[in-house]
């Protein structure tokens, strides 16, 4: 029979990554229960979270990629902004810009909806590639240059840009050095009938959304995050992450392969994979379960394959075929 001495030792032996764990655990229960039959795409989100990536959703309308742009930004009390993304949006629509004081004679920065922690930049693909390229330097380092001065933003900053896949008209297509600054690419797609019955009842009275908290600081993402970095990753298994790169840049229905930058990508991916998963360590298992996620939107098709009814998924899970998996 356990002890009130017991548990208090049990208590003081737990380490603050185990607490931060705990946290961690929460935060996904918080995703689950608004987002509901979605538990892969939620790790993998996660997953994101963790090794400090952006997020591309491209889906249907209507699937839920806001609500869990908003489900993620309340449980990190986090300051959310989300942006239309329109043809007539402009750079500093995002970034922000000096304002005129008249009664003073000076300029005063005001600064844009993209100074946040969680920022959903909703249907990127309708803005012109202008506007789009004003997050480049955001996603990729952390701040934002405007007018020649540095401005940085918070430590623990995502975005989630969504994009619809079937109606493309007004729509600019993401350059590949957009594409290559999203950590995944994930989509929800739809319920099953189950879920989708269920969902129907949840929303019947009340909006799930309403009665998300505040379950992780910033913080402690922040700590979560550094954690992640600590992650052993044997050269097996790095190894094994550049094989399957270097298989995609000879692939003969792809017209450009996986860049450096995707592979660290990969390798971000994977440590978080692994801490999520409970370990201090990573599997090749880690690697299958994120390849398709942080690999498939980095490739270009060649006509034949772009033609032949061939997805850039399919070319991933191809290449992990190919290549021999670590003992």
């Amino acid at each position: 029979m356990t002890t009130r001495l017991d548990a208090r030792e049990a208590e003081h032996s737990r380490s603050p990554a185990d607490g931060l764990r705990d946290r961690l655990k929460i935060l996904r229960q918080n995703l689950t229960r608004v987002i509901r039959g979605k538990e892969e795409r939620i790790d993998i989100l996660l997953t994101a979270l963790l090794a400090g990536g952006s997020v591309l959703l491209e889906d249907v309308p209507g699937v839920g990629k806001t609500t869990l742009a908003k489900t993620l930004a309340r449980s990190l009390d986090a300051e959310f902004r989300r942006v239309q993304f329109t043809p007539d949006l402009l750079p500093t629509d995002i970034l922000g810009s000096s304002i005129y004081n008249p009664k003073e004679g000076t300029f005063t920065f005001q600064k844009g909806p993209i100074f946040c922690s969680v920022l959903l930049a909703d249907e990127i693909n309708r803005a012109s590639p202008r506007t789009q390229s004003a997050l480049l330097e955001a996603m990729s380092e952390g701040q934002a240059t405007i007018e020649g001065v540095e401005h940085h933003l918070p430590e623990a900053f995502i975005v989630l840009a969504t994009q619809n896949p079937v109606d493309f008209q007004g729509t600019y297509p993401l350059p590949e050095a957009q594409l290559d600054r999203f950590l995944i690419q994930l989509n929800l797609g739809y319920p099953d009938r189950e879920t989708e019955i269920a969902i129907l009842y949840d929303q019947a009275v009340t909006l799930p959304l309403d009665d998300v908290r505040k379950v992780m600081s910033l913080h402690e993402l922040t700590e979560l995050q550094h954690l992640v970095r600590a992650v052993q990753v044997e050269t097996s298994v790095a190894g094994y992450m550049v094989d399957l790169v270097a298989e995609t840049r000879r692939h003969p229905l792809l017209k450009l392969g996986v860049s450096p930058r995707g592979t660290l990508m990969l390798f971000r991916a994977v440590q978080a994979m692994a801490f999520l998963d409970g370990r201090d360590y990573a599997l090749p298992d880690d690697v299958q379960r994120t390849a398709t996620y942080v690999l498939a939107h980095r490739l270009v098709l060649t006509s034949k394959g772009k033609y032949g009814a061939v997805s850039k998924r399919d070319i991933v899970q191809d290449v992990m075929l190919k290549v021999p998996v670590p003992g």
